[in-house]
């Protein structure tokens, strides 16, 4: 051992444990044992850890064998344009810019006619709407001569038609889940320009003939700033450049007919345009307004004739009915001017409505008439009453009324009792004389001039006739009304 404040006399690599342990004192051997003890301790220290086991299982490293797929994306970064050489030229103008006018194909296919508004005068339709051109700025080398897709991202970088709808309200094109564009490059320099657009456009109808007509919309479609002399719109295929879904259908229209045609359209300001036209013909569904709007006006025309089958004196029945069906026609006529809009000429349905509204009308001036005829005929009974008191005997007053050329049969049937109708004397003689002086009164007037002929005359007289002759005439004039009606508008 090491005396304490001693040195170690042996220098070496051990010098520092020499000065814990006295090995220079040890024999040769041990020091010999001692320093390869060492030796191992100070390698055994310097080998990498082992990591601790986290449940995982370690992967293999792998061969230098194994090669990897090469990432096109990689390998050739930004090769595409440079393959198209957008950047070679200048797309802010057309193709053969100074030369002859591009031609530009379309075909259009209908996903869906969505709406129609008789009220804003519009339809709403979606469509997959297409542009072929050629243009030779975008030609490229290519073995396979296959043609290459992009999306709307490479539509910002190139030329393409500004085809616009006239006449549109609103139009978008569908971003969900990206912008629906597509856009297809052939080798020769040919594109496609594909995109699925709702539009909204205006439609001019006429609903002179209204529920019972036929409407023909357009969707036009037309160059905003290059005239025919720059670029030259055309169906790509004639009429089958249209082309719809077997599945579009409306609840209130039937589509009967889809087709194409072009003209040009000329500005005053600019100059003329190729312009190209979506036309399709709907015809209106009528059973639906049948069962809203004819099938009701008609009952209540039949409902006001209920009237003449109800006493005249049943005052209250028969106003309360007049008043019904004319309210009710009022609120048929509100409804159907409400989901229309204010045109300045008459309609079909406007038409039968008024007519209707009319019959009931009549209906109720019909019942004031017998009213007011009853309550002057009753009077005039009263007055003559009064003037021929009943205490006259028969046979005076027999000679006394039959003064003006009236027989005794016809002064009886005149009044309306028969001989054989048994009634106490005294009444008899009362109703007799008073009828007939009545008659006699009244044949004097047609002397006069003021009532002519025996049917005016018996009408004024009994006014049960005229709710007799209602009964006949209000249907028969509605009947022939309806035979007119749906003749012509039909």
């Amino acid at each position: 051992m090491v005396k304490p404040g001693g040195a170690c006399p042996v220098e070496g690599p051990c010098t520092a444990a020499c000065c814990i342990v006295d090995i220079c004192r040890m024999p040769y051997f041990m020091r010999l044992v001692f320093f390869l003890f060492c030796l191992m301790a100070l390698v055994e220290s310097r080998k990498p850890r082992r990591k601790r086991w986290t449940g995982q299982l370690e992967m293999p490293k792998q061969s230098h064998l194994y090669k990897k797929n090469p990432d096109v994306t990689k390998t050739r970064p930004g090769k595409l344009q440079p393959l198209l050489r957008v950047d070679d030229h200048d797309f802010t103008m057309r193709p053969a810019f100074g030369g002859p006018a591009i031609p530009v194909g379309v075909d259009v296919q209908v996903e869906s006619l969505d709406s129609i508004s008789e009220v804003d005068m519009d339809f709403t339709m979606t469509l997959y709407l297409r542009h072929y051109w050629k243009d030779e700025r975008l030609a490229f080398s290519s073995t396979s001569n296959k043609s290459m897709t992009f999306d709307g991202r490479l539509v910002k970088k190139i030329w393409v038609p500004d085809v616009f709808f006239v006449h549109s309200k609103r139009s978008f094109i569908h971003d969900t889940t990206t912008d629906n564009i597509m856009l297809r490059v052939f080798p020769d320099g040919h594109v496609l320009y594909s995109m699925r657009i709702t539009v909204t456009a205006m439609c001019n109808m006429d609903f002179s003939h209204f529920p019972l007509d036929s409407q023909t919309c357009s969707l036009e479609l037309e160059s905003y700033a290059y005239t025919d002399e720059d670029l030259m719109l055309y169906w790509k295929n004639g009429d089958e450049s249209l082309k719809t879904d077997d599945k579009i259908s409306l609840s209130q229209f039937l589509i009967q007919k889809f087709h194409t045609t072009s003209r040009l359209a000329f500005y005053s300001s600019t100059g003329w345009y190729n312009r190209l036209y979506i036309n399709f013909t709907l015809h209106r569904h009528i059973f639906f307004f049948l069962l809203q709007t004819y099938f009701p006006a008609t009952l209540m025309v039949m409902l006001s004739w209920v009237s003449f089958w109800i006493d005249h004196r049943a005052v209250p029945a028969r106003v309360s009915l007049g008043i019904m069906t004319v309210l009710t026609m009022s609120t048929i006529i509100t409804g159907v001017n409400a989901s229309m809009p204010r045109v300045s000429y008459i309609r079909a349905v406007d038409i039968y409505l008024w007519v209707s509204f009319v019959f009931v009308f009549l209906s109720v001036l019909e019942y004031a008439a017998v009213n007011y005829l009853t309550t002057v005929q009753e009077q005039k009974e009263r007055k003559f009453r009064e003037k021929f008191p009943c205490t006259c005997g028969m046979p005076h007053s027999r000679t006394m009324t039959l003064d003006g050329s009236y027989s005794e049969s016809e002064a009886n049937s005149l009044a309306g009792y028969p001989r054989s109708h048994i009634l106490p004397e005294e009444e008899r003689q009362d109703k007799i004389v008073v009828h007939l002086a009545l008659n006699s009164e009244l044949v004097t007037t047609r002397k006069k001039g003021l009532l002519k002929g025996h049917v005016g005359l018996y009408i004024f007289q009994n006014t049960h006739a005229i709710d007799k002759y209602s009964r006949l005439i209000f249907p028969a004039f509605y009947i022939f009304f309806n035979l007119i009606y749906w003749s012509v508008f039909a």
